[in-house]
């Protein structure tokens, strides 16, 4: 079995999609539109692929996002610097193989580069115990609760503090190093720019 973690490709949003609606209740469902806003705007934004099968996705948006999220907003409101998780789906046959912890260690690298919190959160009801187990062990603490607008379902508010940030960030972001060294790992992902298009469409 080969895993790869990477990039989502615009080719695949269709199958992000699908993969999205077919788990249930679980996680909010999407539409084409809401897949591709992501795809522009998204922070983070990988795939699990094994053996050339796309196995499940994580969705990750910075602070600075214009996401309207009620939950999205909860931290934004109370916080300088994060980076939110929004979805992660696993597909039912790739189930049970830790590709959740896969996930989130991967994201857990991207983000300690760039903020000091991961935040996420977990449906209260129906409850899902094996979610806030996995949340509860991984590092996240509690840090409020709402009800999640028009869903009308309790959610608990998670974060997560990065302790490595605090390193990063007096070490490359804040001294003569200039930032991060040049590497694979450390690279943003590309984004297509909707404003910089629409500037090439009018000037052309």
């Amino acid at each position: 079995m080969t895993l790869v973690i990477r990039d989502v490709r615009e080719h695949e949003l269709d199958s992000v999609l699908a993969l999205n609606n077919a788990v249930g209740p679980r996680i909010l469902p999407l539409d084409s539109a809401g897949v591709r806003w992501f795809f522009t705007h998204a922070e983070y934004f990988r795939v699990a692929e094994i053996d050339g099968v796309i196995a499940g996705f994580l969705i990750a948006l910075r602070e600075t996002s214009s996401y309207s999220s009620p939950n999205f907003l909860w931290f934004r409101e109370r916080y300088p610097h994060f980076l939110y998780i929004d979805r992660i789906v696993i597909a039912e046959s790739y189930r049970r193989h830790g590709l959740g912890r896969i996930f989130y260690c991967d994201v857990t690298s991207y983000a300690e580069l760039r903020v000091p919190l991961l935040t996420c959160e977990v449906f209260l009801e129906p409850r899902d115990d094996a979610t806030v187990l996995f949340h509860g062990t991984y590092g996240f603490q509690e840090v409020g609760q709402q009800l999640m607008i028009g869903v009308g379902r309790p959610v608990s508010l998670l974060a997560k503090t990065l302790c490595s940030h605090e390193f990063v960030q007096d070490t490359y972001l804040e001294n003569a190093a200039g930032g991060l060294p040049d590497l694979a790992w450390t690279a943003e992902r590309i984004r297509r720019n909707p404003d910089a298009r629409e500037a090439r469409a009018s000037a052309g």
